[in-house]
């Protein structure tokens, strides 16, 4: 598919979302309140079978950010889990040991596999630790990851930098990996009006066992608490273990779904 209006490519690679995007990322906040709004029909989601969520927050952000994902989990009857690492100031190679380590925690502790849901960079993080210990990881979805592709098209890629001392050209055999298939099911939920990650970034290659979801609209700051969102994260980690099927689109947030089959490469 060709680039959009507001992400060409030149000479094969992808450009960050238009200024004009990145500001419209306000409105993430009536993301949220269409969320609270919308509480009763989200309760109607598929509840969850008591097994362990661990919830990664996004690049800068902390667990506060995924705090309503974790109580609208919980409220389902999964164990949901903060990551308790404070603000994620980023750094691939450097958060991989401490994140094993959590994991590893949460594993012991409940004895079963556990479900991550990671937002933007937490969904890289995600991807990694279920390549890491797939016998730890029962399903990974990610929201607004960047992933795949040119992932240097995203507007928060200097400062990533800066912050980490690490390049995005760094660790390619890793990055390669993390964009390449898992070992366990996975979703990544993204929007094509996300205004700080090239959408494009976020596809990952669908199978039988890993699928493309877009929501409309949504932004990037709001895709984590947007409720045609959070309806999908609960709708896949209800699924059992070990099995998967495509995410149906029917149901109150029909409307808020692109068909499967615009989830296309790049």
């Amino acid at each position: 598919m060709p680039p959009g209006p507001d992400e060409p490519q030149v000479s094969g690679r992808l450009r960050p979302p238009s200024l004009g995007m990145l500001l419209a990322e306000a409105r993430g906040l009536f993301e949220f309140n269409a969320s609270l709004m919308l509480s009763p029909l989200l309760m109607r989601a598929p509840r969850g079978d008591g097994h362990p969520v661990l919830a990664l927050p996004g690049f800068l952000a902390s667990d506060l950010s995924m705090a309503p994902m974790r109580r609208y989990l919980s409220e389902l009857g999964y164990e949901a889990h903060a990551w308790r690492m404070g603000r994620n100031l980023g750094g691939l190679e450097r958060m991989r040991e401490a994140l094993r380590a959590r994991l590893a925690e949460i594993h012991a502790t409940s004895g079963r596999k556990v479900s991550l849901v990671g937002w933007s960079l937490g969904g890289v993080y995600a991807r990694d630790l279920a390549l890491q210990a797939p016998e730890m990881v029962r399903y990974v979805v990610t929201i607004g990851s960047p992933f795949a592709n040119d992932v240097r098209a995203t507007n928060a890629t200097r400062l990533y930098e800066a912050l980490t001392g690490e390049r995005v050209e760094d660790f390619a055999e890793l990055r390669e990996a993390i964009a390449g298939d898992l070992p366990v099911p996975a979703t990544s939920i993204y929007s094509r009006a996300d205004g700080v990650v090239n959408w494009r970034t976020c596809l990952l290659r669908p199978s039988d066992r890993a699928e493309n979801i877009e929501v409309h609209l949504a932004s990037h700051i709001g895709l984590g608490v947007n409720p045609a969102a959070l309806w999908a994260v609960a709708d896949r980690l209800a699924q059992p273990e070990g099995e998967f099927w495509p995410f149906d689109r029917a149901g109150p947030f029909a409307i808020a779904y692109a068909p499967p089959e615009r989830a296309v490469s790049a």
